[in-house]
């Protein structure tokens, strides 16, 4: 149970299909031990994808061995096989991939889901770069991607925070600096458009945006007024 080298041949390297995404997920691990009796075992996830992950544990099934894997938050269930142990230098196991028996976007939970959707919005920002569209399009596209992922990284960070009995509430303030750096960004943005007349009185919304800035600025004036 604590070695995979007794009766089956170690694998020595992992067939990997796809890039894969570094998150933080509490599995549990179940499977049949030699003498054919039930063993379970907590595992966290480090690096997945669709076909399979790598999990860090501190007892481990055999090379080749079905395992049921359950995600510790959602409770969702799944089938995998182990397919190798990562060593370092010295032998010593850094980790058990596993490979799903169906490929699966939904197991290892919103992070997961959230770094692939920012890659494949990656790719398609390189699609649009490609097809030379007007620059300002790609802009506004490319901003709206490093926005996804770092929300992405928000997400990760809180339930890692909350994996290890931090307080995750220490997340907020980051987002609120990113939230404030965004708004800064978008208001340049529309004031060259104002400049290159790009935006009027007959702009649909300005009405709307011109009350919000004004109610904005009165609020942010206070904190530098002390009023």
């Amino acid at each position: 149970m604590g070695d995979a080298t007794t009766d089956r041949p170690e694998v020595p390297f992992e067939h990997r299909r796809g890039s894969r995404f570094h998150v933080v997920v509490p599995i549990e691990v179940k499977w049949k031990g030699p003498g054919g009796q039930t063993v379970k075992e907590t595992a966290e996830a480090t690096e997945v994808n669709s076909f399979g992950g790598l999990l860090e544990m501190s007892a481990y099934p055999l090379v080749n061995a079905e395992v049921e894997l359950t995600n510790g938050i959602s409770r969702e269930t799944v089938r995998a096989r182990v397919t190798g142990l990562r060593r370092n230098k010295d032998g010593a196991v850094l980790g058990v991939p596993v490979e799903l028996r169906e490929p699966n976007d939904s197991f290892w939970g919103v992070n997961f889901q959230l770094h692939k959707t920012s890659a494949e919005l990656v790719k398609i920002e390189q699609a649009i770069k490609a097809g030379g569209v007007d620059p300002r399009i790609l802009t506004d596209f490319r901003d709206a991607v490093d926005y996804v992922r770092k929300t992405a990284w928000a997400v990760q960070e809180w339930q890692e925070r909350q994996l290890k009995k931090h307080d995750p509430q220490t997340v907020l303030p980051l987002i609120t600096a990113e939230r404030i750096r965004r708004t800064t960004q978008l208001s340049k943005s529309i004031m060259i458009d104002l400049a290159a007349h790009d935006v009027t009185r007959n702009t649909p919304g300005i009405e709307d945006l011109f009350r919000a800035v004004e109610t904005l600025h009165q609020h942010v004036a206070g904190l530098f007024t002390g009023s």
